[in-house]
């Protein structure tokens, strides 16, 4: 196949929908040949927030350590290859195109037909493999007990802060959720937590104790160095990732993570793109999220208020959102995302706070631009990360490979 036929192809298996297991996975990785090889190592990283930020992180001062390193992150932003990066660099598309045509005629006669993640798992493994990498930071796509990346034997496990989030999947209460993620958590293996509410602490704490893994708490940011992400939270997340290589055994060096955590890149977190007029984007899809986004507006910006253009996809917490947006917002533009899964303006509507006269509909991100332009005042983009993709194409001019998962 061509990289374009390839992408088709394997977008096309999002139709096999969402399946919780490791059975499929496993079986995967086994005859596609990904396991990692012995001597890599691998970072598994749950959680609920903050979870690719600490994965980039953790990239980039390992890197900054001369590791060669392989970072597989969930959802893409606008390009299906940037989910798959070794040493910084995506995939190329003739590689990508020829893993994507082994694995479809690997496929072809299975009873049973691997979902779109397991195949961009498996992928993302062969193609660390293959390219010797010494370090995996693998992120997890959603939970973790049964999320296809913990069938990958990892050598630390990583739990960034645990919130509502996926409560169709995972569980209706923070206990349940917390239960679910902290499921990557294997025999022997060191743990590393961020600070945690107390009922998701308490049961990660048990879930380790349980697994006689060591567990390590970080419950203070890292101050001491320049990180190259906004927000408070951002330096507790460094802090993690500092030490989830610690405890891997890497031997920290201050110029190395000096240079790492300054150099770090993560587009789609508070992420400065345009100065006039001064254009933010963030994927602030929960109420967890949107609460930080909130706080770490008024660290970077003070009592300066944006225009919020706003979409989102269905099955999220929007009142929780809105209400912690609404707080920093002169008016809200909503915008529909190009997905079967968008929210409509009548939800939107719905679970909002905000009085008629700050409320505004347009009929895409391109629209909702125009209007917020005209307002002569700083613009938030956020919401769902795919809204932030489609921003991200329409200002480079790029084709955006849209997905689902």
């Amino acid at each position: 196949m061509t990289y374009s036929e390839s992408i088709e192809w394997v977008y096309s298996t999002q139709n096999f929908g969402i399946k919780l297991g490791l059975e499929a996975p496993e079986k995967l990785l086994a005859q596609f040949l990904a396991y990692p090889a012995r001597e890599t190592k691998v970072i598994h990283v749950a959680g609920t927030n903050g979870k690719g930020s600490t994965c980039a992180l953790i990239d980039s001062v390992a890197r900054a350590h001369g590791l060669r390193t392989g970072l597989f992150t969930s959802p893409h932003l606008v390009d299906f290859r940037e989910r798959f990066r070794v040493h910084g660099e995506m995939i190329s598309e003739e590689v990508a195109a020829a893993y994507l045509t082994e694995i479809r005629d690997l496929v072809s006669s299975w009873a049973e037909h691997p979902t779109f993640f397991e195949i961009v798992l498996v992928m993302g493994m062969r193609f660390f493999r293959d390219m010797e990498v010494e370090l995996i930071v693998l992120e997890t796509g959603m939970g973790g007990r049964l999320d296809a990346t913990t069938a990958v034997p990892a050598d630390v496990c990583v739990l960034t802060p645990v919130a509502m989030d996926h409560s169709q999947w995972l569980g209706e209460t923070l206990e349940e959720i917390a239960g679910e993620k902290a499921g990557i958590i294997v025999s022997d293996v060191p743990v590393v937590a961020a600070t945690q509410d107390r009922v998701a602490l308490g049961v990660i704490a048990e879930r380790a104790n349980r697994m006689r893994a060591p567990l390590t708490v970080v419950d203070k940011p890292e101050m001491a160095y320049s990180v190259g992400l906004a927000g408070v939270h951002q330096r507790e997340n460094a802090a993690l990732a500092l030490e989830s290589l610690n405890q891997l055994g890497v031997e920290l060096r201050y110029d190395s993570v000096k240079d790492g955590l300054a150099g770090v890149k993560w587009p789609g977190r508070f992420e400065v793109t345009g100065e006039a007029p001064l254009t933010v984007i963030d994927g602030a899809h929960n109420p967890h999220a949107a609460g930080v986004l909130v706080k770490t507006w008024r660290e970077e910006y003070g009592d300066v208020k944006p225009v919020v253009v706003f979409g989102a996809i269905e099955s999220k917490d929007l009142a929780g959102v809105l209400g912690n947006l609404e707080q920093i917002a002169v008016r809200i533009i909503f915008t529909p995302i190009d997905s079967p899964r968008t929210i409509g303006y009548d939800d939107f509507v719905e679970c909002s706070g905000f009085d008629d006269e700050r409320l505004m509909s347009a009929a895409s991100i391109a629209d909702a631009l125009r209007i917020a332009e005209g307002e002569d005042l700083p613009i938030l983009i956020t919401g769902s990360l795919y809204l932030l993709g489609e921003y991200r194409s329409l200002i480079n001019d790029v084709v955006y490979h849209s997905t689902t998962q």
